[in-house]
């Protein structure tokens, strides 16, 4: 969709992407234990919401509809109805239509894509936020509740790791069907660690991963799936661990800055929207993410770009596989040439196409309502100069954000254009 009335992004924050990889989360080892909890879902929102409104310089009561993105909250700490959550957390937005948006994974992106439709509709000032909460139970009800992304009744029996399982069906084929190796997954995770160093916000911040155990299975990177024939293909450091956090970004027309009396050159602007959803459970190509090709398309169609206009990304690496064949889909390189892109240095922080420079999903983190959202928050920051020790050396003039939801089903992909 190419926006008729032009959508700017004035400004966004998060709170701290927290869980067990970090020393500052408290579990039963931990010397406060007892004494401090972690932040909960309120406490996450809140944090997000005071960095989006202070990074924007927008005044919550300027805020005329918003959308709250989560996907399990009902599971994971037993609350429903979180439209009516965010006035509970910042009370100048008590009074406006407000609304949660649930799309698995891409909760975030679809909940921008709401905001986008309200500011086509007449709003002017609109305000997107999206909150996990995912550490509460042990990681075996965790995965089960992560499976209601997948079609329950047909894809829940496939293992106990439903969406590991899935992904490492994908890894395998990939593998068979262009010759790649367990090594050009392992780079993807290495590229994603050493990322989320750079980030004081993410989750492995603290965590240094090499080459040597990203790339071999041991009792500290396991095998874990029930099936032995796809065991071999996803280890623990493909994947992306349970998060607790949350993002916001608030959005404008250009009446809407000027009501703010905020200048256009503080902005990005979305300049093209793709938003593909394909049928839960049905049988797709494994070598290929063909529902977030068709987002690609419609995205770039409608932003008059295509993907050598790219020079920023934030995609979707729920798994190591699902950065490789992401870039295909984005048409950041052809079928199969994925990982020569990767092991040439080219999506480095440093390359020539940028690729998750604050460390992506598996780096920073994945709380599920909030990442759709962090991306277009990450463009942002970037092309005003704003990432710090992450900050890419060129501050870029075109970027693109990829939001998946499910084993490819819900593909949300955007195009931002700098403002200067």
């Amino acid at each position: 969709m190419k926006p008729r009335r032009r959508v700017f992004v004035v400004g966004g924050g998060q709170s701290d992407y927290l869980g067990r990889a970090r020393s500052d989360f408290v579990t039963r080892r931990h010397p406060d234990f007892g004494e401090r909890h972690n932040p909960g879902l309120e406490e996450h929102l809140k944090d997000a919401l005071d960095d989006a409104f202070a990074a924007s310089g927008v005044d919550p009561s300027a805020v005329q509809k918003a959308y709250l993105a989560n996907f399990v909250g009902e599971r994971f700490v037993n609350q429903a109805h979180m439209g009516a959550l965010l006035p509970r957390v910042e009370p100048r937005l008590d009074g406006i239509p407000i609304a949660r948006v649930e799309a698995a994974c891409a909760s975030g992106g679809v909940a921008i894509g709401a905001c986008i439709d309200a500011l086509q509709a007449g709003v002017d000032v609109a305000l997107a936020a999206g909150v996990e909460i995912e550490t509460t139970c042990r990681g075996a009800e965790g995965v089960g509740h992560v499976a209601l992304a997948a079609h329950y009744a047909t894809q829940r029996g496939l293992d106990r790791f439903t969406f590991p399982h899935l992904f490492a069906r994908r890894a395998r084929a990939y593998k068979e069907t262009f010759g790649a190796s367990d090594d050009d997954l392992a780079r993807v995770a290495v590229k994603a660690y050493a990322n989320a160093r750079r980030n004081p916000r993410a989750l492995n911040r603290e965590v240094e991963l090499s080459f040597a155990h990203a790339s071999t299975i041991s009792r500290t990177n396991k095998a874990f799936l029930d099936d032995a024939d796809l065991r071999p293909h996803i280890r623990l450091t493909d994947c992306t661990a349970f998060t607790d956090g949350a993002s916001a970004v608030v959005l404008a027309t250009e009446d809407g800055l000027a009501q703010l009396g905020i200048p256009p050159a503080q902005c990005s602007e979305i300049v093209g929207f793709g938003h593909t959803v394909a049928a839960l459970g049905a049988e797709t190509d494994p070598t290929r993410m063909a529902n977030v090709a068709r987002a690609a398309a419609e995205a770039y169609a409608s932003a008059g770009l295509a993907p050598e206009d790219v020079q920023l990304a934030e995609v979707h690496d729920c798994f190591t596989i699902s950065e490789l064949q992401m870039y295909e889909a984005l048409g950041l390189c052809g079928p199969g040439e994925a990982p020569a892109l990767l092991a040439e240095g080219h999506t480095a922080r440093d390359g020539r196409v940028p690729v998750n420079p604050g460390g992506g999903l598996l780096g920073a983190g994945h709380p599920i309502g909030a990442t759709g959202i962090r991306q277009v928050v990450e463009i942002w920051r970037q092309m005003k100069g704003r990432c710090g020790d992450y900050q890419v050396p060129t501050p870029p003039t075109i970027g693109l954000t990829a939001n998946l939801g499910g084993d490819d089903r819900t593909g949300v992909v955007m195009l931002h254009r700098a403002v200067r």
